[in-house]
């Protein structure tokens, strides 16, 4: 019974690490995905005169230097970086889903 239930456990430690690496693995893809496609969309020639005029448009330049300067990309991360994390993650899975 004890041979058992270390076989089990030992069962358990070992996928836990590879459905976490799997995860992690998804999350990189989706915000992979993301990125392709926002890098694409941008040079889309619908949006690419209003993206080049917000290129020159210095009150939203220093704003969004302000805003980025909310996000980190460190191990430990804010709340408010985290819910942009989760935001973006979640919107790289739809299109990945759709895309796919």
């Amino acid at each position: 019974m004890r041979c058992l239930f270390l076989a089990l456990l030992f069962t358990i430690l070992l996928t836990l690490p590879a459905s976490a690496q799997f995860a992690a693995q998804q999350d990189a893809q989706y915000m992979a995905t993301l990125k392709a496609v926002v890098n694409y969309k941008i040079d889309d020639e619908e949006n690419l005169r209003d993206i080049e005029a917000l290129r020159e448009n210095r009150r939203f330049n220093q704003k969004l230097a302000r805003m980025m300067e909310k996000l980190q990309n460190t191990r430990t991360k804010n709340s408010t970086n985290r819910r942009v994390y989760n935001i973006l993650l979640q919107a790289g899975k739809q299109i990945y889903n759709e895309l796919d």
